[in-house]
């Protein structure tokens, strides 16, 4: 679908910027092609590959007191250091494991969260064989249509750092042993992966992710 242009003088919500062809989208984004490139065909698009979800939830947590544009930049040297996070493989790290990755300059090299990232990979298979993958376990904390806000202004987005459906998920996470998943983590996880839509009003990538989660079938 061809994103809207607008004219460079045309008013912007706030929260919005317009690229050099005129496209709105995100303030966040902003920095730099890579970045857009990601707000634009990643953030907010439902996914329902337990590598790509299990991925996010481990990069997630190696963000906390970073910016995610340094995981971003980071992130083909963690798929190369984790398997690209295929759970069964990274299950089965042990601590020679943790010492090459503590030294892996391609990663962020945060002994607690690489042990994390080993241990909660054993908690996906685990999830595994209750629920049947991830995406199903993680898809059931979708947060229903009535609970969102209905036009999602800056002011309204400021003040979407958890949420009651990524605090019953955190919750339960770590009931189930897993680390580094707070409800901050776990609502910047449902963001990214299409749990919900968290595109300002006006940006063009809100209406994609929205058609988009249309066509999702709900694992």
């Amino acid at each position: 679908m061809p994103h809207v242009v607008l004219e460079p003088t045309a008013d912007l919500p706030t929260g919005l910027f317009v690229d050099e062809g005129g496209c709105p989208r995100c303030n966040w984004c902003r920095a730099t092609p890579a970045y857009r490139h990601y707000h634009d065909h990643e953030w907010g698009f439902p996914v329902a590959d337990d590598g790509r979800l299990f991925e996010k939830l481990c990069l997630e947590g190696f963000q906390a007191g970073l910016s995610w544009l340094t995981i971003l930049n980071k992130r083909e040297g963690f798929r190369a250091a984790f398997a690209n996070f295929d759970a069964e493989q990274v299950a089965a790290f042990d601590e020679r494991d943790v010492v090459r990755l503590v030294q892996d300059a391609a990663i962020v090299r945060h002994r607690g969260k690489i042990e994390s990232t080993i241990n909660n990979a054993r908690r996906v298979l685990q999830l595994r064989r209750e629920f049947g993958s991830l995406a199903h376990y993680v898809w059931r904390y979708e947060p229903a249509a009535t609970d969102r806000p209905e036009h999602l202004t800056h002011a309204a987005a400021r003040t979407l750092s958890t949420s009651d459906a990524s605090i019953a998920l955190s919750k339960d996470l770590k009931k189930r042993g897993w680390s580094f998943v707070g409800p901050t983590t776990v609502y910047a996880f449902m963001q990214a992966m299409g749990l919900v839509n968290d595109h300002l009003q006006g940006c063009h990538a809100r209406t994609m992710a929205l058609q988009a989660r249309a066509q999702f079938v709900v694992p």
